[in-house]
């Protein structure tokens, strides 16, 4: 973690900030100005800022709540429990991340869960690649949360039949 002391205004922190970014394999800008995280099959946006001399980068995933992705009625204990189990899951992302912890929140908002974390980095690329991250733990920590059981539908198909493909098997099963 470095600590740059020497001086630096706001305005090169949040142009470094843009560079990392527009630079970074893995977002596209959108036309607001914030960017769109492509390495995964949830919605996962980056919108850049600084704080101080610091990259501070706010990074939302947003993924369907279990009810939400499978065919079958779930019943709301265990939609509570998957959601309650997915968010204290999420709450490790700092054990994904290069930099300063992340501060990261879990909401219900209709038939999905918003994870909002913010990263801030003095080193701008790595920054962008932590936000990056996130995006990415946040997948990988919903199919640790997968039910065995249901029938899923749409972006968690594509989820456990890529698993399902990496470790050779079929579709059917949970990855796990």
């Amino acid at each position: 973690r470095s600590r740059y002391t020497g001086s630096m205004s706001e305005s090169d922190a949040a142009e470094r900030a843009r560079r990392a970014a527009g630079t970074n394999e893995s977002l596209v800008q959108r036309d607001d100005g914030g960017y769109t995280v492509t390495t995964t099959v949830f919605d996962g946006s980056v919108e850049v800022g600084t704080d101080g001399n610091a990259a501070a980068l706010t990074v939302t995933a947003t993924v369907p709540m279990l009810d939400a992705a499978t065919d079958d009625a779930v019943a709301p204990v265990v939609e509570e429990g998957w959601f309650d189990t997915f968010e204290l899951r999420v709450a490790d992302v700092d054990g994904a991340i290069r930099g300063d912890d992340a501060a990261v929140s879990v909401r219900q908002v209709g038939d999905e869960a918003v994870v909002t974390a913010e990263v801030r980095d003095l080193d701008a690329a790595r920054a962008v690649a932590d936000a990056v991250a996130v995006v990415e733990f946040v997948e990988g920590t919903y199919v640790e949360g997968i039910i065995p059981g249901y029938e899923y539908t749409g972006p968690v198909t594509r989820l456990i039949q890529r698993a399902a493909d990496a470790a050779g098997g079929s579709k059917g099963g949970t990855p796990l």
